[in-house]
């Protein structure tokens, strides 16, 4: 499959709010479409806050305006510590259920580390429920390593 990683217009959301209703992400619990247009508005507010989308290309479209298939958010944070070197976070990471297993969600993790890189990042972390080994075990075969814990508060 050919295919397009690019940053998300609010055009996109209406797929964007598909992909997280999948029952491995949000199962069905999404903001509405004009709670997620102001939500991508909250993004600029941010120096180096980003969503991406991976369009599937269609043969009589180009890739930009193929189906978005995947897709995930990414946060490049800058530190006092470490030397002022900034650091990225990846959050939201889904692909379609009938698109997984045919290397989107690799190709979108790849774009993340280039985009971390580029930025000067020295690095790149995640976070994934405990319960979803099957993610772990992507993840870990893209070179990410089990790194501390951890940790969170509902308030």
């Amino acid at each position: 499959m050919s295919m397009l990683i690019r940053q998300a217009t609010a055009q996109d959301l209406a797929d964007v709010l598909q992909l997280y209703a999948q029952p491995a992400m949000d199962n069905g619990k999404v903001l509405s479409l004009p709670e997620a247009e102001q939500q991508l508005a909250q993004f600029s507010l941010y120096p180096n806050y980003r969503l991406f989308v991976a369009c599937e290309a269609r043969s009589d479209a180009p890739a930009s305006a193929g189906r978005v298939v995947g897709t995930y958010a990414l946060l490049v944070m800058h530190n006092l510590a470490h030397q002022g070197t900034p650091s990225a976070i990846v959050e939201d990471v889904v692909v379609s259920a009938e698109h997984q297993s045919q290397g989107i969600g690799r190709a979108m993790m790849a774009h993340a580390m280039t985009q971390a890189r580029e930025a000067g990042c020295y690095k790149l972390v995640l976070s994934s429920n405990q319960k979803r080994e099957r993610a772990h075990a992507f993840y870990e075969s893209l070179g990410f390593q089990r790194h501390g814990f951890s940790f969170q508060i509902e308030i």
